[in-house]
């Protein structure tokens, strides 16, 4: 990760190249099984439930981001998991259906070697690429739906194992019932299905650096682009007018004070969704802006955006600072489109320790916050 904002786009990986999207490669990527960096301090199945339904979460993204001038962050990455209950996502604000955790280890390490991964696959790797993992090279299980760590194992063959019994149910209605107990089957002989249903599609993220916007150089006069923005904000707000007709009668109802709050209300909204929408226009389909420490996150309402207090700090002590955000446009990647509700957000926040901090290469928890669009903004329209 560079100095500046940078951007990251999500991108299918090419064919034959699944092998990219495994640890050893240190891969950024959306959905799948995660492809942990680190082997010890794994979060454990409590640790990835949802904090309202409790039930078991899926890798959202994973972020390599390592820490240039730390030798102790010369591999890092962080990982974000999210609930696949649409229900969950109603209540902005911290946590809730989503968890992040960062992992960082030295360059010299019992996992990798110190050269950097070869460009072209080995025979080995493109073979092991189209499998899940099954067990980390520690030989900790993982659980053969999620990837996650896997300390329940099937009471019939003592060979699959899960996170715990919701996706012992599942694989065993996806195929595991007819594999279970076969003379001569073991772990490796029993195909492990995709488990699309719970997991998110699996992309590679493509990151890039953003490109400064052009300053006002007498193409564009400042003066008049204001006065077209006005214009159009105008021409927005009289169309919204002749569609709420009974909503403005319903207005006069109230108090001048009342009406003046909700005017001032809606241009601070209005300027900050719009603030929005020209950031990222050059680049719509950015699914990640990062830049830790640096430039703050770009928000899409003036409701929801934390105060410092509401930003807790590491466990070891250190504030938090922010280092990337999630963009809207990463739900059209997850195919979680349904009738009634969906899982949904304006951008979510994460706020990693300012320190680093880092105790025997464990997984640490950090901080994400989710905010959403106002019930008085426009929404997105497709191209974003």
């Amino acid at each position: 990760m560079a100095a500046g904002v940078e951007l990251g786009f999500a991108a299918a990986p090419a064919p034959g190249e699944a092998w990219r999207l495994r640890s050893a490669h240190f891969p950024s990527k959306v959905g799948g099984r995660p492809a942990w960096l680190g082997e010890a301090g794994l979060p454990g199945p409590a640790a990835l439930r949802c904090g309202r339904c409790a039930q078991p979460c899926a890798l959202l993204l994973q972020l390599y981001a390592p820490l240039p001038g730390r030798a102790d962050a010369f591999h890092r990455s962080l990982f974000v998991f999210a609930c696949r209950g649409a229900a969950c996502y109603g209540p902005p604000g911290p946590r809730g259906p989503l968890h992040v955790f960062r992992n960082q280890l030295p360059r010299s390490n019992d996992t990798y070697p110190e050269e950097p991964p070869p460009r072209e696959p080995s025979p080995d790797s493109a073979a092991a690429a189209t499998a899940p993992p099954r067990r980390l090279r520690s030989g900790a299980a993982l659980c053969r739906v999620c990837g996650c760590l896997g300390p329940r194992v099937c009471g019939r063959c003592r060979c699959a194992a899960y996170c715990g019994p919701e996706h012992q149910a599942l694989d065993w209605r996806r195929g595991h019932r007819r594999a279970c107990g076969q003379p001569g089957a073991t772990d490796d002989s029993d195909a492990v299905p995709d488990h699309n249903e719970f997991l998110f599609p699996e992309l590679e993220i493509l990151i890039e650096p953003e490109e400064p916007e052009s300053p006002a150089d007498g193409s564009v006069d400042p003066d008049d682009k204001e006065a077209a923005v006005d214009t159009s904000e105008n021409s927005d707000k009289q169309e919204e007018l002749k569609a709420t007709g009974s909503a403005s009668e319903a207005l006069e109802s109230l108090d001048e004070e009342t009406l003046e709050a909700l005017a001032k209300h809606e241009s601070e909204d209005d300027k900050i969704f719009q603030k929005f929408k020209e950031r990222i226009a050059a680049e719509p389909e950015q699914i990640i802006r990062y830049c830790r420490g640096g430039e703050g996150p770009i928000w899409v309402s003036s409701e929801n955006i934390p105060e410092e207090k509401d930003i807790p700090n590491c466990s070891c002590g250190a504030k938090r600072i922010f280092e990337f955000q999630i963009m809207p446009q990463l739900l059209n990647h997850l195919k979680v489109d349904s009738l009634g509700e969906s899982i949904d957000w304006g951008t979510l926040v994460v706020y990693t320790c300012a320190n680093n901090c880092n105790e025997g290469n464990q997984y640490t928890e950090e901080f994400i916050w989710k905010q959403d669009f106002s019930a008085g903004s426009m929404q997105l329209p497709p191209c974003y």
